[in-house]
């Protein structure tokens, strides 16, 4: 088994060995590509997207600068937006989910290494997928950590460190990132914190009734 098939498969392998370095040279040519465009060439950051990922929904969006190791093992879904400063370590497979919302300087590891220092200085690393469910928004400044399932309809606070599983539809936040609470139909009526929407904005995604606050 060479060190690319140990490495898809989870197990500990060299990244230096078998062309690994070769296909890290050749998604930092892509990123650079997309990092350096400007004006009416951001038109191309779908393109690039599509070519440097392993699998692209529609409607998906990166804000450049954005960093990732491979590309091939990250799937995202419809309706993606990724704002600045991105890095997914895509050791594992990364899947995100449709209407994901990534805000700044967000990282997703799906890689680790041994925690003895004699082990460690071996050189072996092994990464371990994340999977990220449908309609997520994760806060500026968070981690994800290797291993890790978030569920659907899932809020991060900003600055969070999320090395467990979380369920569907919960707020979680902090380091380690913890549930602080159910989403429920009462949030509904908000559209920050506390603040209600308005009449016309109500009737612009329900598509009619009158406002019941």
């Amino acid at each position: 088994m060479n060190q690319k098939e140990r490495m898809q498969k989870g197990l500990p392998y060299k990244p230096w060995l078998d062309g690994l370095e070769d296909e890290r040279e050749l998604c930092k040519m892509k990123i650079h590509e997309l990092n350096h465009l400007y004006g009416a060439d951001r038109d191309r950051i779908p393109e690039i997207m599509e070519s440097l990922f392993g699998k692209v929904g529609e409607n998906c969006w990166l804000e450049p600068p954005f960093h990732c190791d491979y590309g091939y093992n990250i799937e995202i879904g419809d309706n993606f937006f990724g704002n600045y400063n991105l890095m997914i370590l895509d050791i594992g497979k990364v899947k995100i989910g449709a209407n994901a919302q990534i805000a700044p300087n967000v990282a997703i590891y799906s890689v680790g290494h041994p925690i003895h220092p004699e082990m460690r200085n071996s050189g072996y690393e092994a990464g371990e997928p994340v999977t990220i469910g449908d309609n997520v928004w994760i806060g500026g400044n968070s981690v994800i950590l290797s291993g890790v399932t978030i569920g659907d309809n899932v809020v991060i606070g900003a600055g969070s460190v999320v090395s467990k599983d979380l369920p569907d539809n919960v707020v979680a936040v902090g380091n380690p990132c913890r549930v602080i609470r159910e989403i429920t139909e009462e949030d509904r009526v908000y559209y920050l914190k506390k603040k209600k929407f308005d009449q016309e904005s109500w009737e612009d995604i329900m598509g009619t009734g009158t406002f019941m606050p």
